[in-house]
């Protein structure tokens, strides 16, 4: 998912252009199931080192506009030990829009996070972990181009993990806080989440998965209600390597409504 935060106005259009932008702009490091927005709490193990590529394409409408994102993050994650985790996510994106002066490009917020997975139990196959995450700020014109945040922002995420017989579910509820030097036309942002993805064990090299949440985004005392559902499959040809496609359609509760279409092509290596 795209790792970026896209607040270019004070207009309601910011709070649903492109839907999904501000928990999952913290998304990015510790994430260890691609393509989900919905993460697991599988974690490295000590020692363990994953590097995780993907690129990401979103076409959001609203008011008779359009705007397309190209996003690419890079996350490196390292295991500290078998249960903790710590990742650092880069990302360079281009946004192509139909509004004058609209277009940008450039890197997005840096995202440094950690992964505890605080609870395990093998019999019941329940599994539990928490993931803090700290966004670096972006300059001023990177803001105003609506490439990131320009003060530092965060996020912090529940997730809990069931092994079930088809395979596994996971349940995310994520809260986050996206804040920005010009908060006249960028009003900080506070963000709720939840999700759950059940994904099918179709055979050792194929999993396919649903993923289907709820975000809120509230600012200025205006709330943006965004739903969305996914479906991804992954590939692995070996133990080490994941390949990882998905497609996203989510759209927010604005009169008119945002419609954001979103697909990401993802590569997982861990070594």
């Amino acid at each position: 998912m795209p790792i970026r935060t896209s607040n270019k106005s004070s207009s309601k259009v910011s709070l649903g252009l492109p839907a999904l932008v501000v928990l999952a702009g913290l998304s990015a490091p510790a994430a260890a199931l691609q393509p989900l927005i919905t993460d697991d709490t599988g974690t490295q193990g000590t020692g363990g080192n994953q590097v995780e590529f993907s690129y990401n394409q979103d076409r959001s409408r609203v008011y008779g506009e359009t705007e397309r994102v190209h996003a690419v993050p890079v996350v490196y994650t390292y295991g500290v030990t078998d249960s903790l985790d710590l990742g650092i996510g880069v990302e360079y994106t281009r946004i192509n829009s139909s509004v004058s002066g609209g277009d940008a490009n450039g890197f997005a917020n840096t995202v440094f996070g950690a992964k505890w997975r605080f609870f395990e139990s093998e019999a019941s196959g329940t599994s539990l972990a928490i993931k803090p995450e700290i966004a670096i700020p972006v300059s001023s014109s990177r803001e105003a181009e609506g490439l990131g945040s320009g003060e530092t922002s965060g996020a912090l995420t529940f997730i809990l993990s069931q092994d079930v017989p088809f395979g596994a579910i996971h349940f995310n509820a994520g809260v986050g806080r996206d804040r920005f030097r010009n908060t006249e036309d960028n009003p900080n942002t506070t963000t709720k989440r939840l999700s759950v993805a059940p994904v099918w064990d179709v055979s050792e090299q194929w999993k396919l998965a649903l993923d289907l949440g709820v975000e809120s985004a509230k600012a200025d005392n205006e709330t943006v209600r965004t739903k969305f559902v996914e479906i991804g499959a992954i590939y692995s040809p070996s133990k080490d390597v994941d390949l990882a496609l998905g497609f996203i359609h989510a759209r927010d509760d604005e009169s008119p409504k945002t419609k954001t279409d979103s697909a990401t092509l993802g590569v997982t290596w861990r070594f």
